[in-house]
């Protein structure tokens, strides 16, 4: 003979208990005992705690990578964004339709490109990122271990790796701009 417990539960948990209790096999008791159950039992379904640890663990790993590949990929088109604009000319009135019309033409290129390589399953990041890490493995580590941002300098105080051949600090372009090459 069980031995029988009142107990007083909000009326959201009675409800729930309720539609609970009405699938097949299942009563009010039962319900209670096993949470009951699972509730004061120090070994509560470990295992069921340790597969969530475990898919919790990837998908930070996954949020992990995730975010490094957002950093190189931001840090790559701010990177080519500025060197456009530091060795693109204007250019005269007269030329500028012109530029406008082969500028739409080659846009809409890239984009058909875009799309072919989605569509396609194609990911060119990951394709670039695999050949970085496999040439230079510890390149994008040796500035998240030295706490810099990506692209920057792993050493911003070492004046010598910014120097030219003849020793001296580089100066603004002639043209007033800061002249930029690919890393």
């Amino acid at each position: 003979m069980k031995p029988k417990l009142s107990a007083y539960v909000s009326d959201s948990v009675a409800q729930r208990l309720e539609l609970a209790a009405k699938r097949p096999g299942t009563n009010k008791s039962a319900i209670i005992d096993a949470a009951l159950d699972r509730f004061l039992n120090p070994d509560r379904d470990a295992s069921g705690d340790a597969a969530l640890i475990r898919r919790l663990d990837r998908m930070s790993r996954q949020l992990d990578r995730t975010d490094r590949d957002l950093s190189i990929m931001a840090e790559t088109i701010a990177l080519f964004v500025r060197y456009y604009l530091t060795i693109t000319p204007p250019l005269p009135s007269p030329d500028q339709d012109a530029a406008r019309a082969l500028g739409r033409e080659r846009f809409e290129m890239f984009v058909a490109q875009v799309g072919k390589r989605v569509a396609s399953g194609g990911r060119l990041v990951a394709d670039v990122m695999e050949q970085v890490s496999t040439s230079n493995p510890d390149l994008f580590m040796r500035h998240l271990e030295e706490g810099a941002p990506l692209g920057a300098s792993p050493r911003a105080d070492d004046k010598s790796r910014s120097q030219d051949a003849t020793g001296e600090q580089p100066g603004p372009s002639p043209a007033g701009r800061e002249e930029v090459g690919y890393v």
